[in-house]
């Protein structure tokens, strides 16, 4: 059972999705969750089947207090670094909140700069049911946009990677050459950008 972790006032968890990737945005999640209404089953996303995933983000949707989703395009990516776009994508869903948090916990070991006070947990995606939530809700807007994106460019099998460096990506990469979705300042994307 993961912890709700509620001492004083609204927390929200804080997660995003995407950073590995060498194509599409990278998007956060924050959520506050209703003690009264507790959610099975919430855990990291990566540990969820995708059907499992879409089910848990529409009770999260439904049950949480506040919940609010928000990206870093792939030109911020390449603008300022895939750790501060991350940070960016995070700060934009915090502030998306319809309540404002007394305290953000946010997935992994840094934090973004806040208007609340921020703790990182490591492994917080399995740890903290908000985090939790926010990680699933993060992970299936982002796989819902590479499925768009999919549809615009089928020659890259977005549909079947969500833009991650899978052999099949990074031939399809040297075969089309780098889309305008793609983040020209990853190594993979920049050697055949130079070509």
């Amino acid at each position: 059972m993961l912890s709700l972790l509620l001492p004083d006032g609204l927390v929200c968890g804080v997660d995003e999705a995407g950073r590995g990737p060498l194509a599409g945005p990278v998007v956060a999640a924050a959520v506050i969750l209703d003690p009264q209404q507790p959610i099975a089953g919430l855990n990291d996303s990566k540990k969820l089947s995708a059907k499992r995933r879409e089910a848990l983000a529409m009770e999260i949707r439904e049950r949480a207090l506040a919940w609010a989703v928000a990206e870093a395009s792939v030109d911020e990516i390449d603008r300022i670094n895939i750790l501060q776009a991350s940070f960016l994508a995070m700060r934009r869903a915090v502030e998306g909140l319809r309540l404002r948090p007394e305290k953000a916990l946010i997935d992994g070991n840094r934090c973004p700069a806040l208007d609340c006070p921020a703790e990182a947990i490591v492994g917080g995606d399995g740890k903290v049911a908000s985090i939790a939530a926010a990680s699933i809700l993060a992970k299936t807007v982002r796989d819902a946009g590479m499925l768009e994106l999919h549809a615009e460019f089928p020659m890259y099998g977005f549909d079947r990677h969500m833009g991650y460096p899978t052999a099949f990506h990074l031939q399809a990469l040297r075969e089309h050459g780098p889309s305008r979705v793609h983040r020209r300042s990853y190594a993979p994307v920049a050697q055949l950008t130079l070509l």
